[in-house]
């Protein structure tokens, strides 16, 4: 990447590329002093910005291989350019000046993807994206009396941007890809087809550039930047990990699962350190260690779920109840955070319980965390995995064990808790062989996150958190270096009278199948919502689809394999291979590798839905085995048939052929 200076201005030029031009009638480069306000209430955020003294910086100035930015001709310089590699360092010279806005070169037929794992939108052109970590919200809708009631409920509503995990990378269909290095406050904003816009609220960062050839390729320098996952183990791809919280109930409960004909690799309960009941739901006890009164026996009954195949499977988060043990052990070892303005812990409000965030900037805190909790409490006892869930939550008005600024680390917070649990695992030897899956995510979680999971949907069909919302989330995250997704079958957020269907479960079982991990929730109100053992049919196509995931797992090692080489993930957007700009927006359907093509049924009580099969050759029906010509079909879809295709001349095809038979 270099300069070239221009009598009008300058450019950055990425492989022959401008990415980046300025000049005094259209700055690339604006800055200003920042005034903001941010609200939290239990994880959701009101935030916003009064910035005051903007300044466009239209005019620069060689200073050896830097350039110095001003407002005019011959002025004070207030921002400064520096190239080193692919990377663009930015610092404003003027103090108090810590919004910055840069324009970056776009192209009115440009087409953009990334922005972490958003699940309302994969193609990001038209719209602005906030990069904050948060509660993705419920409903997520304005238009909708859910999302209306949520928002009066503690803000709690959410928009078609928020999501638990962000990250301020993008690419674009010229193949070419820009990462904010800050985990500052941030916007990308490409509601103006002439420019990509970057608004950081900091004073220093860098802009790193990428380019290449073809899209995949492209994926995979992302992939190899933000580090890559271990290859899943074979017990988390090979059946279905079944999600219940009923104490010791739930071992009944797992044996007629399995009576039924389920392919079953685990048994995930949540509850195994204890329940709290709150008017959101039935929810847990934080304090992260075996409740015996709740599973009486566990150790043996974890003993005797290995002797056949099935691992144990629990639940963890990085703050600690008030009202628990190992918060007081926390607190005499001074590892909360505080209280800015005193030694007191903060307690953060998680609806009716207070909690203590383990302060991870302090390394003896992390040290506790992952050895005292995750390693003693959970590896030690027998758990092979665990939902490592939240990381969102952290408040931008405590005070942290490093002096530093809890806006800067709030985004920070999820990839430190991804550490913590990293660091367990690996302490013990298990970085491949036991797998936590998270929701909360940033730039860099990828080098310690070996899952993701796609948080919790409503459990419904709708547009903006419904179950189409967890292919976004795969197909978008995955093309920032995320290879492994996989979502709650079933939904979880249940509020206002919005409950489960049987169309919903049967058609989440599917998806479910067809994804790398297949795994089960109760939701936040199991009591009242269907299950998938609540009547024969939702046991059988559980059980069937549970069969046809085992049968998939030889083609799903297969990519859990390649995906450790070139850094591509299991599920991808059509236009990954196929490179077609009517491929550009396409979010309902996607490739399982480069072999299979999967159309999940996502509207209620559908029989059938447009298939798009792209490329030049035919493509194979899974349960008919018939051919069908690339185009744009609609294809029957009884319970038990998603649209699923593969190609005839994959070395693959003999074991897809076998899959309508294992159902």
């Amino acid at each position: 990447m270099t300069f070239t200076i221009r009598e009008d201005g300058f450019a950055c030029v990425l492989a022959g590329r401008e990415v980046l031009r300025s000049a005094p009638y259209a700055p690339a480069f604006a800055i200003a002093r920042g005034a903001p306000s941010v609200e939290m209430v239990r994880g959701n955020f009101a935030i916003s910005d009064a910035p005051t003294d903007r300044v466009e910086l239209g005019f620069a100035r060689p200073e050896g291989e830097d350039l110095l930015l001003s407002a005019s001709d011959g002025s004070e310089p207030m921002l400064r350019l520096s190239l080193q590699h692919d990377a663009l360092t930015v610092t404003t010279l003027t103090p108090g000046f810590d919004r910055v806005w840069v324009d970056l070169a776009a192209n009115a037929d440009e087409h953009i993807w990334g922005g972490g794992e958003q699940m309302s939108y994969l193609n990001l052109s038209g719209r602005r994206f906030p990069i904050w970590t948060s509660e993705p919200g419920v409903g997520r809708d304005k238009s909708t009396e859910l999302t209306r009631l949520m928002d009066q409920n503690g803000m709690a509503g959410g928009d078609y941007w928020w999501t638990n995990y962000p990250q301020p990378t993008f690419l674009t269909s010229t193949l070419w890809a820009c990462h904010l290095g800050s985990s500052a406050y941030s916007v990308l904003d490409f509601t103006d087809a002439a420019r990509h816009r970057i608004e950081v609220w900091e004073g220093a960062f860098t802009l790193e550039f990428f380019s290449a050839d073809d899209l995949p390729t492209l994926v995979g320098a992302l992939s190899s930047r933000f580090g890559r996952q271990p290859a899943l183990p074979d017990w988390a791809i090979g059946g279905a990990i079944v999600g219940l919280k009923e104490g010791e109930a739930s071992f009944a409960r797992l044996e007629k699962i399995i009576e039924a004909g389920a392919q079953v690799s685990g048994l995930w309960c949540e509850d195994w350190i204890g329940i709290r009941q709150t008017s959101f739901g039935r929810r847990l006890f934080w304090d992260w260690s075996w409740n015996e009164p709740r599973y009486p026996d566990l150790p043996a009954r974890i003993a005797a779920l290995a002797e056949k195949g099935i691992r144990f499977l629990g639940y963890v988060n990085p703050y600690l109840a008030n009202d628990g043990k190992q918060y007081a052990e926390a607190e005499a070892l001074g590892y909360l955070a505080l209280q800015q303005d005193s030694d007191a812990v903060y307690l953060v409000d998680f609806g009716e319980f207070d909690c203590g965030v383990v302060d991870f900037t302090n390394p003896a805190a992390m040290d506790w965390f992952a050895e005292r909790v995750i390693g003693k409490e959970m590896l030690d006892f027998g758990l092979s995995g665990w939902m490592a869930d939240f990381g969102e939550y952290l408040p931008v008005d405590l005070r942290l064990h490093d002096g530093s600024d809890p806006m800067l680390m709030h985004n920070r917070w999820p990839v430190l808790w991804a550490e913590a649990n990293a660091r367990a695992v690996a302490s013990r030897g298990k970085t491949g062989e036991a797998v936590f899956f998270m929701r909360a995510g940033f730039s860099g979680v990828q080098a310690h996150c070996p899952l993701l999971w796609a948080g919790d949907q409503s459990v419904d069909f709708t547009r903006h958190d419904g179950i189409n919302t967890v292919i976004t989330a795969a197909l978008s995250a995955g093309l920032v270096g995320n290879a492994y997704s996989h979502s709650d079958v079933g939904g979880y957020t249940s509020l206002h009278g919005n409950v489960r269907t049987a169309d919903l479960i049967m058609r989440w079982c599917e998806l479910g199948a067809f994804s790398p991990v297949m795994r089960s929730h109760e939701g936040n109100r199991p009591d009242d919502n269907l299950q998938i053992d609540s009547s024969p049919e939702l046991l059988n196509a559980f059980a069937s689809m549970s069969r046809v995931h085992k049968a998939l797992a030889p083609y799903v090692r297969h990519l859990s394999d390649e995906a450790v080489v070139t850094g591509l993930p299991v599920q991808r957007p059509l236009f990954l291979h196929y490179f077609d700009p009517a491929l550009f927006c396409v979010q309902d359907q996607y490739l399982c590798g480069a072999d299979m093509l999967v159309a999940p049924i996502v509207e209620a009580d559908a029989t059938q839905r447009e298939v798009i099969l792209p490329g030049d050759t035919p493509w194979r029906h899974l349960w008919t085995g018939e051919d069908f010509a690339p185009g744009t079909h609609t294809i029957a879809a009884p319970y038990g048939e998603p649209p699923v295709f593969f190609l005839p001349d994959s070395k693959f095809a003999p074991l897809f052929a076998t899959i309508r038979e294992s159902k």
